[in-house]
């Protein structure tokens, strides 16, 4: 049996809108498990606000977290952990630009460390999953250090300003993407970083050919994942763009379309009733 490699987001495609993984899909991903086959998570999330469902499945795999900038197995310790933050200087940079714009917060990440620039009660629940050590007000006199991703939230008419401010002045040091949960936001991370980037190492690291990955999303943060993947599938609820550029689309978030879809392609045989 030819070993496969199944890459999962969460938000969006792994989870239903209710932040849970349905009890189907958790049974098909159970069977594969135990044929053999290694799963693995690959989310825009920190590890803190992954880890419930890494230990729900009873993974055993390296972990792609902030979108490929965090590279890690929870298990393993002689896995060579990836952590590439933004280079020196940018992020102070960049908060500067934003502070120029109409934005509503701009929170940063380091590892377990989260620093909010606006008081903000949704926002600190929100970033709160994992009790890490979180501090709030102006990231220009509380972010002392190189953070692992910026997050951005603005009201959509400013969304495409952003985005075209940072394409045009940070382009050759960062990436930056559109992700919809816990909150829509841009998420910034250092230039040539994604899940694809993350999984490549970590397919090299179990010995997968590449010929053997099945990867699903639904998001701007995904797409670089869905056309590195042999198997690319889109969910149902996905944005076009990501339609687009997918081998594949599936069945919604919310109606078990990464269930439905391994057991058709594995011919598993699992009734939903």
């Amino acid at each position: 049996m030819k070993q496969f490699l199944i890459c999962l987001d969460l938000d969006g495609t792994l989870l239903n809108d209710q932040k849970e993984i349905s009890p189907y899909t958790f049974r098909v991903l159970k069977t594969l498990q135990q044929q053999g086959h290694a799963i693995m998570i690959a989310t825009g999330r920190p590890y803190r606000a992954s880890r419930l469902y890494y230990e729900q499945l009873g993974l055993n795999t390296p972990v792609v977290n902030f979108n490929g900038a965090f590279v890690h197995h929870p298990h393993d310790p002689q896995f060579q952990t990836q952590h590439h933050r933004l280079d020196e200087g940018i992020a102070t940079s960049i908060i500067e630009s934003l502070k120029k714009m109409e934005i509503q917060n701009i929170i940063a990440e380091v590892k377990d460390c989260v620093f909010i620039d606006q008081p903000d009660h949704r926002l600190f629940e929100g970033f709160s999953m994992g009790n890490p050590v979180t501090k709030v007000g102006d990231l220009r006199e509380n972010l002392n250090e190189d953070p692992t991703s910026l997050l951005i939230e603005a009201e959509e008419i400013m969304i495409p300003r952003i985005k075209q401010m940072l394409t045009r002045f940070y382009a050759e040091n960062i990436e930056h993407r559109r992700w919809g949960a816990p909150f829509p936001v841009i998420e910034i991370v250092k230039k040539g970083i994604s899940k694809a980037v993350g999984i490549d190492y970590i397919k090299d690291y179990l010995q997968i050919d590449h010929d053997q990955i099945i990867a699903f999303g639904d998001e701007d943060n995904d797409i670089e994942m869905i056309k590195y993947a042999n198997h690319g599938v889109a969910m149902g609820n996905a944005i076009d763009e990501l339609k687009h550029v997918a081998k594949e689309t599936t069945l919604s978030n919310n109606e078990d379309g990464i269930g439905l879809y391994l057991n058709e392609f594995f011919n598993l045989n699992i009734s939903k009733e």
